[in-house]
């Protein structure tokens, strides 16, 4: 199967690609990745369109179409030809059996399928691949709750995979209810956190937790693990792909190991809408020493870019995970999202948290919690700029999320 050389990549795109012909139309000679110039996101995707697409380098003849699971902006389409879907089907097959998959493993195939949505179809052409002689259950996030729990009780099914959401819905449900326990969850899709990590095993105290592999329909292979992978961290493609690790700032080359950056990918296995320097989206460091060229662990440390806009303040999905988390041994968060309303002139942002133990008491705590370490909200709150953080205490299975996806919509924008 083709893979390119990063000279042979590039070739392509300047030639036969308009988009990458005007990006490169200043570049000559060149012999590093890092004199090239990286990716504007969204210059990429606007001239990534069904018609007079000005990123593909010629026609699809053969092949496979996707379209983003993301919930915001204009719908993103990526193109790969057959032998570039049969190529990164296969590279993440090899990784999943690197991860772990074993002779005989009963896995629950419950990502998301239909419209156009990669997920379900990927992990299940994948686990084909990965030649790991297991038994594969097609069940579909979508698929009827109580469906999926008869046949994981019927089959004893041992392995789940599916986003984080699904697995947090299924481990509430078993508090309460019969539910065969599984012995590995594969997650994928979203950042499994801490406290979701905690709540399943207090649930089931032996199951083994793991990413399933990290790609993305718009840049493809991201990251496979192995058994010296924690939480978060994974080894790159290197045989398929080049990574990169960038200073937020200056954009500088990132090399030496625990030094966070913004993640960007060039993929030498597609040519027919090329990956080159394409913002990746999520924050990184590198875990290994430098020192290690081939296959170099990495840690992912959330979105790059995730956040929401309350009046003239940003609040970063991330950063609020982290002043929740000092609740967590007090209500035992299980996930929560950002909602943004607004309504008498002002906006408002609402955090609706999914905890065992509610109460009004830590209601107040966690609103005050905010103010103390964001003063800047606290005080557009006293300049009646915005109207004060509201906490909403639900169940799991009243956050909402994505219906193509099954992942957990983080940030939800209700203004009007």
């Amino acid at each position: 199967m083709k893979t390119y050389s990063l000279n042979e990549l590039v070739d392509i795109a300047r030639k036969q690609s308009p988009y990458y012909k005007n990006l490169y139309k200043n570049v000559g000679t060149f012999t590093d990745l890092s004199q090239l110039p990286i990716l504007d996101s969204a210059t990429f995707w606007k001239a990534n369109t069904i018609k007079d697409n000005q990123v593909l380098t010629g026609p699809q003849s053969s092949g496979i179409v996707f379209q983003s699971g993301g919930t915001t902006g204009n719908p993103k389409f990526s193109f790969f030809s057959l032998e570039e879907w049969e190529l990164f089907t296969h590279a993440f097959g090899e990784g999943m059996r690197k991860g772990g998959l074993k002779p005989g493993e009963k896995i629950a195939n419950m990502f998301y399928a239909g419209d156009l949505y990669a997920s379900f179809m990927f992990i299940s052409k994948s686990i084909e691949k990965s030649n790991s002689d297991v038994v594969h259950f097609p069940l579909s996030g979508g698929a009827d709750f109580n469906h999926i729990v008869e046949t994981m009780n019927s089959f004893e099914i041992s392995t789940w995979a599916g986003v984080p959401t699904s697995m947090m819905k299924l481990s509430e449900y078993a508090q309460t209810n019969n539910l065969h326990a599984p012995t590995k969850i594969l997650f994928g899709g979203e950042s499994m956190y801490e406290d979701q990590i905690n709540f399943i095993k207090e649930v089931f105290p032996k199951v083994q937790i793991q990413s399933i592999g990290y790609a993305s329909v718009d840049g493809g292979l991201l990251g496979y693990l192995d058994e010296s992978c924690e939480i978060q961290e994974h080894r790159v493609f290197t045989d398929y792909t080049v990574m990169e690790i960038l200073d937020e700032d200056t954009l500088e080359v990132i090399s030496e190991p625990n030094r966070p950056g913004k993640m960007f990918l060039t993929n030498l296995t597609r040519s027919l809408m090329p990956i080159i320097r394409y913002p990746v989206g999520d924050k990184a460091m590198w875990i290994d020493n430098s020192s290690v060229t081939y296959q170099r662990k990495f840690k992912i440390l959330g979105r790059s870019d995730e956040g929401a806009r309350v009046g003239p303040a940003t609040v970063y999905y991330e950063d609020m995970n982290t002043l929740l988390n000092t609740f967590h041994d007090v209500i035992h968060i299980k996930g929560f999202q950002l909602r943004l309303v607004h309504f008498e002139n002002m906006d408002q942002l609402v955090i609706r948290v999914a905890a065992a133990n509610p109460s009004v008491n830590v209601q107040n705590q966690i609103k005050e919690h905010i103010y103390q370490e964001r003063e800047m909200i606290k005080k557009l709150v006293d300049e009646k700029l915005i109207h004060p953080v509201a906490i909403e205490f639900v169940h799991m299975t009243d956050l909402d999320t994505n219906g193509r996806t099954g992942k957990l919509k983080r940030i939800i924008d209700a203004r009007k």
